[in-house]
């Protein structure tokens, strides 16, 4: 088992270590504003402190740690930040969690020595297991309908199964039947985007089990150059989240 960054604790049952872990957070979180730390440090100091993977905050559900193994650690600090949001310039609260752009200069070395290694290792899988693995699809799925469109047909609705099958070997509403009956969902049930996160990281180990490891290793610099293309065209994917500027500055 992967070690994990936070506690086992369920959200209407949270333990007293994780309790206490979240409060010190915040403590640290405004203690180091005091001090005159920038805004960003003291919540990536913050972010190493958390211990909750997941916690309701009213009427809103946060899940931190996706498939128990991938932390979604730009969530944590939305989060984080609606504590000190009269802080924060908004032009760069915007800019770090709708197109992930740092408000000062934190390279990969700093950032996992502020929020400590064991959350890195589990921020690196969300960065494989979600974002790249998405941009993968929408890669596959783009340069199928791009063929399609050079030989004088439309794209059509059937293109991302097809890049599922292109990907994973089998179809996406076959995945999505082997993803319920593992999970134990309903069959009709609805996916939140909470949900999607869920199973784009099953995909994601499904694909590393299942696939050649040459395609394996092919189809993540597709997702990587597709991100990185994103990335420079100012665009982001569906899943809010993750520090693409880490990787691609």
């Amino acid at each position: 088992m992967p070690a994990t960054p936070f506690t086992t604790a369920t959200v209407d049952q949270e333990s007293t270590g994780a309790r206490w872990g979240n409060e010190e957070a915040l403590a640290r979180l405004h203690e180091a504003l005091v001090e005159g730390n920038h805004w960003f440090s003291a919540v990536l100091e913050a972010i190493a402190l958390w211990r909750s993977p997941e916690e309701q905050v009213g009427d809103r559900h946060y899940r931190y740690l996706v498939g128990g193994e991938a932390f979604d650690w730009l969530l944590l600090a939305e989060r984080l930040t609606e504590e000190i949001e009269d802080v924060i310039p908004e032009a760069e609260l915007e800019a770090l969690l709708f197109f992930n752009k740092f408000p000062v200069d934190v390279g990969p070395w700093e950032f996992q020595r502020l929020i400590g290694r064991t959350k890195y290792r589990a921020y690196l899988n969300y960065w494989y297991g979600i974002l790249v693995e998405e941009a993968l699809q929408l890669a596959v799925e783009e340069r199928i309908t791009k063929d399609r469109r050079s030989i004088g047909f439309l794209a059509r609705s059937r293109d991302l199964e097809t890049a599922y099958q292109w990907v994973y070997g089998i179809g996406e509403q076959a995945l999505l039947e082997r993803f319920r009956e593992e999970r134990g969902l309903a069959v009709a049930s609805d996916f939140s985007l909470e949900m999607w996160r869920e199973f784009t990281y099953w995909c994601f180990k499904y694909r590393l089990l299942h696939r050649d490891p040459a395609k394996v290793a092919s189809d993540t610099r597709l997702g990587l150059e597709q991100l990185q293309r994103m990335r420079s065209r100012g665009r982001r994917l569906v899943t809010p989240g993750g520090a693409a500027s880490l990787f691609t500055q």
